[in-house]
This record gives structure tokens, sequence and C-alpha cells, in this order.
């Protein structure tokens, strides 16, 4: 059950505008980190006024933002320059060092991070090896390279145990 925990998320919602942002930073949260593809946008997708009111209005808040992707720069720089947001590439999630990498530079420690993302086995378990705040969210389409798809798979049995901890009241959140 341990192994299941580090791919359970603290927190699961529909999207990332089902998320309270404003309770996360009266909690002590100053960062947010974001997965890009299928989190904020789909595959391959520029940002959009939608993505860019949304930067601005987690700013507004107070939050620090960063992009962390295992995509190329080629990917996530034209996104990151969009909704004026630091970024990593080639993160190589689900290691933790592109996580450490982006509370340092925003220069928050891991207890004032949440990090959001779209898939277990990459972004919850690399969140939570950093000991991050993490929260997973419906992936935006279902349109995926095939060895997403095939993750997919494995997801489901992960969730039906992370929802059925939660019935039992197992989650600390």
């Amino acid at each position: 059950m341990i192994f299941m925990n580090k791919l359970f998320p603290r927190l699961y919602k529909k999207d990332i505008y089902d998320i309270d942002y404003r309770g996360l930073y009266n909690r002590g949260f100053r960062a947010v980190l974001f997965d890009i593809d299928n989190t904020l946008t789909t595959h391959g997708t520029r940002a959009d006024s939608s993505n860019v009111a949304f930067f601005k209005n987690l700013r507004d808040i107070g939050f620090k933002t960063c992009l962390i992707s295992n995509n190329k720069e080629k990917r996530v720089l034209p996104f990151a320059k969009a909704v004026n947001s630091p970024y990593i590439y080639k993160a190589n999630k689900p290691s933790k060092r592109g996580y450490i990498k982006a509370m340092e530079l925003l220069e928050v420690k891991d207890n004032q991070t949440v990090f959001i993302g779209d898939q277990i086995f990459t972004d919850i378990w690399g969140a939570n090896s950093a000991g991050v705040y993490s929260i997973l969210v419906d992936p935006i389409s279902p349109k995926e390279e095939i060895q997403i798809v095939l993750k997919r798979y494995l997801e489901r049995i992960v969730l039906f145990f992370y929802k059925r901890a939660l019935e039992k009241g197992r989650n600390n959140d």
C-alpha cells in the first residue's frame, strides 16, 4: 500500500477550474506547478485567452507559477511565454529533479507548493516523491499517444483503489 500512496493524489478534481485556489493560498501554498499537455490544454495546442486569464488570476491571488513538462523546449517555451510563467522542459517526470528545480526557481519550499497534472505515473508520482501537494485532474482530451493510452488502463486501477481509500476515510484531505 505504500507504493500506492506514492501514486495517490492528495486531491482529485475534474479540471483546473474545479480547484479552490484561494483556499489553497489561505492554507499557505504560494506556488502552483503545472503539467501542460492534457492538463492546461490539448496536446500540442498553443495557449489561448482562457489560459492567459487563468494564469493572471493565479498571480492576482498571490501565486507564483511554473510549468513542468517532459516535452521539448520548442513545445513548452511558446506556451510559457503566452501565460507569462517560468518553465522546466525535458523534466523527466516522475523524477523529482524538475519539481525541485522549479521550487528553487520560485524560491518556495515543498510545503508551499502544489502540482497539478493529468497523469498518475508521471505527474502525481513525481510530485509526491518531491514532497509536493499533488492534484490530479481528468485529461482534457481522450486523444493521446499510444503509450499514454496504455498507461491510462493502469491508472484506472490506481484510481479504483484511491476512491476506495477515500470512501474508507484514509485520505488526509
